[in-house]
C-alpha cells in the first residue's frame, strides 16, 4: 500500500511539472504573438500615417491646384454609382416598371438669371459681331452699302479711312463693322475710360457691347493689339472725315413727367446709353448718386445682388403685364414682396455690377417681350 500511494504521488508531480512548463510555453508564445502583431500592424500604422502627412504637405503646397480634380473624380464616381443602381432603385418602388433610362430628356434650358425663365435677352441668328470684308459690286454706293449692313455711312468711311468724296469702284474690299461706331485697336496703355472719352462715348456702352472680351471682366483690362468695337463712337477730329457734333439728352426731374400717363422717370439725369438689341434697357448716369424712384405703383418682386451683371436691383411687377427693372443700385430700400406707389424711393444710384460709374439701368418689360423705355416715358 505504502508503495502504491508513493508511485500515485511521483505521477502527480510529473503531470504537474508537464502543466507548469506548457503554462510557461503558452506564455512565451503570446508575449512573441503581441511583439510580431505590434510590430507589424505599428508599421503598417506609421506608413499610413507618413503618406497622409505627404499628401496633405502636396495639396497645402499646390495651394488649392487639386481641389477641382478631386471634386470631378468625387463627381465622376457619384455618377457611376447612380447609374449602377439606377435601375434597382426604380424597381424597389411599388407598383412602378418603368426604367429610368427610356425616360425622354428635357430640353429646356434652365437660365442662370434670377428673372423669371419668360424674361430671357436672345441674340437673332442673324447677328454678327465681328468686322467683315465686302467686295463692292456695280452700282454700289456708301450709303447703299451701308444700309445694307445697317450701319451708318459714317462708320463705313471711318473704318475705310475715306472721305466724302472718295469714291469707291467696283471690286474693291471695303471692311464693315457690326455695328455702327468705331473700330479700335488697343494700344499700350489703353483702357476702357480712355478710350470712350477719345471716342466721345460712355464706357459702359463699350462694356456692354457682348462680342468686346476684357483680359480681367472685374477691372474691364484690355490685351494690348486686341480690337474692340466703339458702339456709336465717332472719330476724333484729326482723321480724314470730320466728326459730327454729339448732341447730349438729359431726362426732366424725376417722377414729374409720364408720357403715356402710366410711368414716370425714374431718376433724371443724361441719357448715356440708349435701347439696343444687346443692350435691352435705357442708362441714365449722375454723377450726384440721386434717390431712383418706382416709375409706377406695383409690388416688388425681386431685391438685392444680382449675379448676372445687374448687381444690386430691383425689379417691380406693376399687375397689368409690365414689369420694370432698376439696376446698378449701390442701396437697396425696400424688400421683395413690398407694394410700392408711383414715385416712392426704392433704392439709390450706383455702380454695382458690371458698371463702369456712377448710373442707373432701367428696363420696361411687356409680358416678357423688353420694350425701349422711351416709348413709355
Amino acid at each position: 500500500m505504502k508503495r502504491s500511494a508513493f508511485q500515485l504521488g511521483d505521477k502527480y508531480n510529473k503531470l504537474r511539472e508537464v502543466f507548469i512548463d506548457l503554462f510557461f510555453d503558452i506564455e512565451l508564445f503570446s508575449k512573441d504573438l503581441r511583439i510580431y502583431l505590434g510590430n507589424v500592424f505599428g508599421n503598417w500604422g506609421k506608413k499610413v500615417f507618413f503618406g497622409k502627412e505627404v499628401f496633405v504637405s502636396v495639396l497645402y503646397r499646390k495651394r488649392g491646384k487639386y481641389t477641382r480634380p478631386l471634386i470631378h473624380l468625387g463627381m465622376s464616381v457619384l455618377a457611376g454609382l447612380s447609374i449602377i443602381i439606377a435601375p434597382a432603385v426604380a424597381q424597389e418602388f411599388p407598383g412602378r416598371s418603368i426604367d429610368p433610362w427610356s425616360i425622354p430628356q428635357s430640353v429646356t434650358v434652365v437660365s442662370a438669371s434670377t428673372q423669371e425663365a419668360s424674361i430671357q435677352t436672345n441674340f437673332s441668328d442673324g447677328v454678327r459681331g465681328e468686322i467683315i470684308d465686302y467686295l463692292v459690286q456695280r452700282g454700289d454706293t456708301v450709303s447703299s452699302i451701308a444700309q445694307k449692313f445697317d450701319v451708318s455711312a459714317d462708320t463705313l468711311l471711318w473704318q475705310n479711312n475715306l472721305t466724302t468724296k472718295a469714291a469707291i469702284k467696283e471690286g474693291q474690299t471695303l471692311q464693315v463693322l457690326p455695328i455702327t461706331g468705331v473700330a479700335h485697336t488697343v494700344k499700350k496703355g489703353d483702357t476702357v475710360y480712355s478710350i470712350a472719352k477719345k471716342y466721345d462715348v460712355d464706357p459702359q456702352e463699350i462694356v456692354n457691347y457682348p462680342f468686346n472680351s476684357f483680359s480681367n471682366d472685374e477691372t474691364f483690362q484690355l490685351a494690348v493689339g486686341q480690337v474692340i468695337v466703339v458702339p456709336n463712337g465717332v472719330k476724333p477730329a484729326d482723321v480724314l472725315l470730320p466728326a459730327p457734333a454729339r448732341i447730349r439728352q438729359t431726362t426732366p426731374d424725376a417722377g414729374t413727367i409720364a408720357g403715356s400717363g402710366v410711368f414716370v422717370w425714374p431718376v433724371s439725369g443724361t441719357i448715356s446709353q440708349r435701347f439696343v438689341w444687346y443692350h435691352k434697357g435705357l442708362d441714365i448716369a449722375n454723377r450726384a448718386a440721386p434717390d431712383v424712384l418706382a416709375a409706377d405703383s406695383g409690388r416688388v418682386i425681386a431685391a438685392g445682388w444680382d449675379n448676372s451683371g445687374y448687381g444690386n436691383r430691383v425689379i417691380v411687377d406693376h399687375g397689368n403685364g409690365y414689369r420694370t427693372l432698376y439696376g446698378h443700385l449701390q442701396k437697396v430700400y425696400v424688400l421683395p414682396g413690398q407694394g410700392v406707389t408711383r414715385g416712392n424711393a426704392i433704392g439709390k444710384m450706383g455702380s454695382t455690377g458690371r458698371s463702369t460709374g456712377i448710373h442707373l439701368h432701367f428696363e420696361v418689360i411687356l409680358n416678357g417681350v423688353y420694350l425701349n423705355p422711351l416709348s413709355v416715358l
